[in-house]
């Protein structure tokens, strides 16, 4: 009994020390669903994920900048296109984890209906958008509005985050009545989880394609080429079907 498990904490010693930290710059809107993906990988492989959230332009210049990340989850496809051509992604691995959904949300519950006239009628306060020269969601936002003929007439009333979190807290602490954010932030299991919502026809703004990337920095790291693969996998898809994204 004694050698076996002596040999078993062995076992455990030796994956212990082949476990890697894989340094992964994630879109805000990613947040959540990245969490509970983090969690299952490193259950599955014993490899970490550092996780840093934050707005997509801003990561794209990070990066460029000389950044230490080892993945990039982008809100959007430009970007790690662009990054493939300036040489600082493993070329093959890029690839669209998640097709993301624009919502108008409030954290009233009887705020927004069911068609957004909330807009036309333009009876709030303010309408808190991200910035859409560094996320796409914020871009989308300014699409949807330009398509509805309301961007002049709301425009007064925006109130502008440096990224989808920030929008977010700007209108769930009543900052704005309403906002343009991500679905997945407002959604768990496909089911709003507090206030009023539209979901923006997506003919209204372009796919918010959001791809994933292997950077130069990561391509001698097994764990971040393994993260990449799971991403892809169905335990993964399953965690961001829930939180409305579509997948490819």
């Amino acid at each position: 009994m004694g050698k076996l498990i002596m040999s078993l904490l062995l076992a455990f010693s030796a994956t212990q020390a082949l476990a890697e930290a894989v340094q992964v710059a994630v879109a805000a809107n990613f947040a959540a669903p990245m969490e509970e993906i983090a969690k299952a990988f490193y259950k599955s492989t014993g490899h970490q994920l550092k996780i840093s959230t934050g707005a997509s332009g801003k990561f794209y210049a990070q990066i460029k900048n000389g950044a230490p990340f080892q993945v990039f989850l982008s809100a959007d496809e430009e970007k790690p296109a662009q990054l493939d051509k300036d040489g600082l992604t493993v070329q093959g691995t890029r690839f669209t984890y998640a097709i993301g959904k624009l919502v108008l949300w409030s954290a009233d519950p009887a705020m927004v209906d069911g068609k957004g006239q909330i807009l036309e009628s333009n009876q709030f306060n303010k309408l808190a958008i991200a910035n859409p020269k560094t996320a796409p969601y914020g871009e989308a936002a300014i699409e949807s509005l330009t398509a509805l003929k309301l961007k002049s007439q709301v425009e007064p009333k925006f109130v502008m985050g440096e990224n989808i979190s920030q929008t977010y807290q700007f209108v769930a602490t009543g900052n704005a009545a309403i906002g343009f954010v991500a679905l997945s932030q407002v959604t768990k299991d496909n089911k709003l989880i507090g206030g009023s919502a539209w979901i923006v026809p997506e003919k209204l703004y372009s796919p918010i394609k959001q791809d994933a990337v292997l950077l130069v920095n990561g391509k001698d790291s097994a764990a971040a080429r393994q993260f990449l693969q799971f991403l892809k996998g169905e335990e993964s898809l399953r965690v961001i079907r829930s939180y409305g994204y579509a997948v490819n």
